[in-house]
């Protein structure tokens, strides 16, 4: 009988396992593909790739572009896409760099860290405001996303132009330049890592309560510990390294917070399980009472403030305002979501893969200019990357 127990035991075993394999086979296929990339460019590069000074570089990188992929989800998810957020997070950016060169040093002389507190507010206000209007045009007036943000972008092209003038604005002032060029001291940064890791049990542990109070199935306890213990060992191996060379990014920590208040959003709360509702079936999710127009329009309002982020930390980390703030990052902040697992029919999509979807953008396109690739072939690739995303994606959906 211990036996036939023990051999039952092995196969839920298995089959768990197995259920979790194809439920996440795609998730699992772009970590694989990720790694790959950075052997083939550490082989090709001697080394340089995965140096300390690189993978700080690189990881810093994707911020401005990640931000807009952890909103990207949830619009993509409901089946909306908005192309303006480049353009957008552009227009925050010389917008904010204007008041830092031009307006507060008038207003509070030599007051530069007041100066830098009020100009991350106006940036902040100024996206979320653009994401309110976008998402009242959305979702209460009916016209289609895709011709909203396609009008918006052109719109807020022009107002770059307007701002600057045709030129450059500085903003590398003191205080405003450490939100996208600081780090964090070494023991500031571990001490983040063990409050980060602490969270990420805590949330493992409050959401299986929370799915076993509302019946909801549970995967095996020791799976997702596993899951969990393997994120915590991947931060303390990104905080070791970039430790080595100058400490923890602070966009790059702005940037976690942000990604984890938005999976925990997506995956926890109500307002989230709407979105992937209104995604996989619309008209099924309004006939279940889900207030269709305030969640859309909810959502584009989310989209805007993480613009606003964007936008900050694009003057910052630059140091200026520039004619072409923005241009393209909605392509990239699209195709990060599209090659992290987000379904471009709608229903589908986590803010870990759009993360990892935009380190790959990234890494491919640090790799190549490490290696002196022309422009012109980067984009090819990313296009030819972007295609094969989209293929896998709708070769996944078809055989589930």
């Amino acid at each position: 009988m211990n036996t036939i127990s023990k051999n039952g035991s092995v196969q839920n075993t298995v089959s768990t396992l197995a259920k979790q394999f194809r439920a996440n086979i795609q998730t699992y296929a772009i970590i694989v593909a990720m790694i790959f990339i950075w052997i083939l460019f550490s082989i090709a590069t001697g080394g340089l790739y995965l140096s300390s000074q690189n993978i700080s570089n690189l990881i810093r990188q994707i911020t401005v572009t990640a931000f807009l992929s952890v909103g990207m989800v949830l619009i993509i998810v409901t089946g909306n896409i908005d192309l303006s957020v480049g353009k957008v997070a552009g227009f925050v950016s010389v917008i904010v760099a204007q008041l830092q060169a031009n307006i507060w040093y008038k207003i509070f002389p030599e007051q530069d860290l007041l100066a830098a507190i009020l100009s991350v507010i106006v940036g902040l206000a100024v996206g979320t405001l653009i994401g309110a209007l976008q998402g009242y045009v959305v979702s209460y007036l009916a016209v289609p996303s895709f011709i909203v943000t396609l009008g918006a972008q052109w719109a807020f092209n022009g107002g770059i132009l307007i701002v600057t003038q045709g030129k450059t604005i500085p903003a590398n002032q003191p205080y405003f330049s450490w939100i996208g060029q600081g780090y964090l001291k070494p023991t500031a940064g571990w001490i983040v890592a063990a409050g980060v890791i602490a969270l990420l049990f805590y949330t493992m542990f409050n959401s299986r309560q929370k799915k076993r109070r509302y019946g909801f199935e549970l995967s095996p306890l020791y799976l997702d510990i596993l899951k969990t213990v393997l994120y915590s060992v991947l931060i303390v191996i990104y905080v070791a390294v970039v430790n080595s060379f100058n400490g923890v990014q602070i966009p790059v920590l702005l940037l976690a917070i942000a990604a984890v208040v938005m999976s925990y959003v997506s995956n926890n709360t109500r307002f989230g399980r709407y979105a992937y509702a209104i995604g996989g079936n619309r008209e099924a999710a309004r006939l279940s009472g889900v207030n269709i127009k305030k969640n859309v329009f909810t959502i584009f309002v989310i989209m805007g403030l993480l613009c606003g982020v964007s936008g900050v930390v694009l003057a910052s980390y630059i140091g200026y305002g520039t004619v072409a703030a923005g241009g393209g990052y909605e392509l990239d902040a699209i195709a990060s979501c599209i090659l992290g697992g987000t379904s471009t029919l709608g229903g589908e999509g986590t803010v870990f893969g759009a993360m990892i979807g935009s380190l790959i953008m990234a890494s491919i396109t640090n790799g190549l200019q490490i290696l002196n690739v022309p422009a012109s072939w980067q984009y090819v690739v990313k296009g030819a990357v972007l295609i094969m995303a989209v293929y896998m994606d709708v070769y996944f959906k078809k055989n589930r």
